[in-house]
């Protein structure tokens, strides 16, 4: 045991969203009971990577005492939980010279573990009986390209004065009648607050509400606690824009069912 950095969660703020899960390579991190937890403090390495991903800012590296990191048995915990993760630090000594000035490379892990962690990968299988006419032909209500947030121009004409619809990506899939009931008549935008930087999103959206004079801001959003996200990327837009423009967050099952409606 000695004194070094590792991460400390503050369980108060965590939300248990589980974006900070696939950032940690070493799979020091596990979503328990609703909350990140550190798995062991020997698969801790301290250097953060899982860091800027915690929507809630509930993680922070500090000094403690603490078992050492612990490379191997962290590649084995990997390995067990079917992911892969090289060796973290190689260094290269040069013939004669300095320890000190030899070369680091951190490698990252060609498959990310998924140790319990975010609720939002756990598999599951829907089983639905056919209940609509095949025969009938549905018709698109997208009125706009691009639509990935990513991707849309901050100016473009069709956010003038319109009624922004803000989806995280998953739910047009999980919805059937996603586009009668939600597209029809918006701006559109889509996105993903697992898989991009969801600082990114509250940016970009500010941008979009201060200059387009909306009439309104609805997210859709599904009910994995990552998708959360999505809503407190809103949330931070319209505050940091100075907007006072009512957000409607509506939350879909995975089963495809509307959970709940609610304001921020």
């Amino acid at each position: 045991m000695a004194i070094r950095k590792i991460i400390k969660i503050d369980e108060e703020k965590c939300n248990g969203c589980g974006l900070c899960i696939p950032n940690c390579a070493e799979g020091a991190l596990a979503i328990v009971n609703g909350k990140a937890k550190i798995v062991k403090d020997i698969f801790c390495d301290g250097l953060g990577a899982c860091l800027g991903h915690c929507p809630q800012d509930a993680l922070e590296v500090i000094e403690r005492d603490a078992p050492d990191f612990n490379e191997e048995a962290a590649i084995e915990f990997v390995k067990s939980q079917g992911g892969e993760l090289k060796p973290q630090v190689q260094i290269n000594k040069p013939e004669g010279g300095c320890p000190s000035s030899a070369v680091k490379v951190l490698n990252k892990p060609l498959t990310l573990p998924q140790i319990g962690g975010c609720p939002g990968s756990k598999m599951k299988q829907i089983s639905r009986s056919e209940t609509n006419d095949p025969n009938v032909k549905l018709t698109s209500k997208l009125s706009q390209w691009p639509v990935q947030l990513m991707l849309v121009p901050v100016n473009a004409p069709y956010f003038k004065g319109a009624d922004l619809l803000i989806t995280a990506d998953c739910v047009p899939l999980a919805y059937a009648n996603y586009h009668n009931d939600f597209l029809k008549d918006k701006a559109v935008v889509l996105g993903c607050p697992k898989l991009d930087d969801s600082n990114y999103y509250a940016e970009k959206l500010s941008q979009i509400i201060k200059a387009n004079d909306l009439e309104s801001v609805t997210v859709l959003r599904m009910e994995v606690p990552c998708c959360g996200g999505m809503a407190l990327a809103a949330k931070t837009a319209r505050d940091k824009s100075g907007i006072d423009i009512p957000i409607k967050v509506v939350t879909i099952s995975i089963e495809g069912e509307i959970l709940k409606r609610e304001y921020l």
